[in-house]
């Protein structure tokens, strides 16, 4: 039996409502004002929510605000009698499934609520049927078909619907610019603008005036007055790429827009106000970075409201095949070449290296091996890995083994010092030269279990 909540302040209406969606089947709650109706979905979900746009104590449009973040995916119909269509629209806008003018007969009642519950019921037969597939969280341009990319994908799922801040963490060239725009694509702010930063990109004393915009005579040179990222972005997205890079004085005024949703141009007296939302990523161990006092705390805290890690492509190889098939088809197409595939001997190539600069280094790997092939298919010849992203100079070792990256050689470092410690960390800790925190978080990292009595 679905549940209905309906929400009315006048008490005929809300009785006869009542009697006749109980009659119709339906298990029914009711509420005369907006906090009643608040408490109602607390106690008990609901699979419909049905309520006037004109209640005591809090408007229409700020009630299904609330119940739609109290319980995601509601559907709401509302009801106006004050029949300006405008009224509705901003409710449909505000995320309502539709409206009924009041006075509405009760076969038009039934038949909208009909059709909501029926859609409702499609997603989530829609829903269940993609995970029976193993084909839940499928996304244009993002290929993650194995399990640590399903697992970053489920929570792009879970997070877009919200208006909670994202910090995206991960290696250079994971996708990290992909993810944050599945996550605005599928957010209720999607109309809106999605507006990119990096910045590691815009030189340290211009960055402040790209954020937040900057009024005539601000600096020489400031002929005008110009709007920043955060005026561009309102009621839409901002990704801020390399928030780790971000100098401390610019942190301090991304802390208050993120807490108050106000800032000030440069060289402007006038408070402005915005609605957006702010993903950021970093390829930085921001935990290090407070450590060091390069990062602040507070601002840390409030844009790690939803962590989102992407492995490293090297732990998620499983990918390569698809991820290797669609570049090539891609680049192929924008040739205009006949290209078949790539033969098993290449792929086996692509599989086994360890991709230091992971997605992008591939991609720009399949573009050159597309651009130089002449084959039907690309063959273990046109496959030109570059063994050494940081090639030593001529003459001289390379400083890590041929394939390995930084963080792997970190990692057999630490192992081999717990091997010499036997297990003791805080002795592996000293052979290392690192205090006991350090080594502690460095594990964490690797997924290894801390243990020790004390810490």
């Amino acid at each position: 039996m679905r549940t209905i909540l309906i929400v009315d302040d006048e008490p005929k209406l809300l009785r006869l409502l009542e009697m006749q969606l109980s009659q119709e089947g339906y298990a029914t709650l009711t509420a005369a004002n907006a906090s009643e109706g608040l408490r109602r979905l607390r106690e008990q979900p609901a699979d419909l929510l049905l309520t006037d746009l004109r209640l005591p104590g809090m408007d229409g449009l700020e009630f299904l605000h609330a119940a739609k973040h109290l319980q995601a995916g509601l559907p709401v119909i509302v009801m106006t009698a004050h029949g300006s269509v405008e009224t509705a629209v901003e409710a449909m806008k505000a995320g309502a499934a539709d409206y009924l003018l009041k006075p509405f007969p009760l076969e038009e009642l039934r038949l909208v609520i009909q059709k909501e519950l029926d859609v409702q019921g499609l997603r989530y037969e829609n829903a269940s049927l993609r995970e029976a597939l193993g084909q839940r969280y499928d996304y244009p341009n993002i290929i993650g078909r194995g399990p640590r990319m399903q697992e970053v994908l489920a929570l792009v799922e879970r997070v877009a619907p919200t208006q909670s801040t994202v910090l995206i963490g991960g290696e250079s060239g994971v996708g990290k610019d992909l993810i944050a725009r599945a996550i605005h694509q599928h957010s209720r702010r999607s109309a809106g603008p999605f507006i990119k930063i990096n910045s590691t990109a815009i030189p340290e004393n211009l960055l402040e005036s790209e954020l937040f915009g900057y009024e005539r005579g601000a600096f020489t040179g400031a002929v005008g007055s110009k709007p920043g990222k955060f005026e561009l972005a309102d009621h839409g997205t901002l990704f801020l790429d390399e928030i780790g890079d971000v100098p401390l004085a610019i942190q301090v005024k991304l802390l208050r827009v993120l807490q108050e949703r106000e800032f000030e141009r440069l060289g402007g007296t006038k408070t402005l106000k915005v609605d957006v939302r702010l993903i950021a990523a970093t390829n930085r161990n921001l935990r290090a970075a407070l450590e060091e006092g390069t990062f602040r705390e507070d601002l840390y805290y409030r844009l790690n409201v939803v962590p989102i890690d992407i492995p490293p492509l090297r732990q998620h190889k499983e990918d390569i095949p698809a991820l290797a098939e669609h570049f090539a088809a891609r680049f192929a197409r924008e040739a205009g070449k006949p290209l078949a595939g790539i033969t098993p001997a290449a792929m086996a190539k692509l599989i086994e290296f360890d991709w230091p600069g992971n997605v992008r280094e591939m991609e720009n790997i399949i573009e050159r091996a597309v651009a130089l092939g002449d084959g039907s298919r690309l063959d273990v010849g046109d496959i030109r890995l570059d063994q050494s992203p940081s090639r030593a100079p001529a003459g001289t070792a390379a400083l890590l083994p041929e394939g390995w990256t930084l963080e792997k050689w970190e990692q057999e470092v630490i192992r081999d010092a717990l091997r010499r410690a036997q297990g003791n960390k805080s002795q592996a800790a000293r052979l290392l030269g690192l205090s006991r925190n350090a080594l502690r978080y460095r594990l964490s990292t690797m997924g290894v279990e801390d243990s020790e009595p004390g810490g």
